[in-house]
């Protein structure tokens, strides 16, 4: 004949596992739905990574023509753009601010550049140039009106 106290210990112990196994069964499940919300995750972003990339290759200026005659386009400042890839005009503005002591007005960038800056219609220019420089990621215009060259 069986232990009774030994049947009762079996029968407990088999109680414990069975509960064990619901716990790690319901564990698993938790984990396969999480692994596979991840995935999908990882998916969008994948997806919103590549929308990213060519968008920002849609946006980046591309040469044009206006009348027949092709336009010098500023690209805008990003890792792969050298400066060299910018106009010579534009290359010898970046130089004149990078040159000068600290933030320059435009006036003065004319006057390193052998510009006429008491002639109005000679300086507008110039300071529209470095505007797009500013628009384009080459320099910083501070709040007074200066400009300076990024960090």
């Amino acid at each position: 004949m069986l232990d009774p106290e030994l049947l009762e210990r079996i029968t407990a112990r088999r109680a414990e596992l069975d509960e064990l196994e619901e716990q790690l069964a319901k564990q698993l499940a938790e984990v396969r739905a999480e692994r596979d919300e991840l995935a999908v995750a990882e998916r969008v972003l994948e997806r919103m990574s590549e929308q990213l990339t060519d968008e920002r290759a849609s946006v980046a200026p591309v040469p044009g023509q206006v009348g027949g005659r092709a336009v010098m386009l500023i690209p805008h400042r990003t890792s792969g753009v050298e400066e060299a890839t910018l106009p010579p005009d534009y290359q010898r503005i970046l130089a004149a601010v990078r040159q000068a002591a600290g933030p320059v007005m435009a006036w003065q960038v004319g006057d390193a550049l052998g510009i006429k800056v008491s002639v109005r219609a000679k300086l507008e220019p110039l300071r529209g140039k470095l505007v797009r420089l500013v628009d384009r990621g080459w320099l910083r215009k501070l709040p007074d009106g200066r400009f300076t060259t990024r960090l």
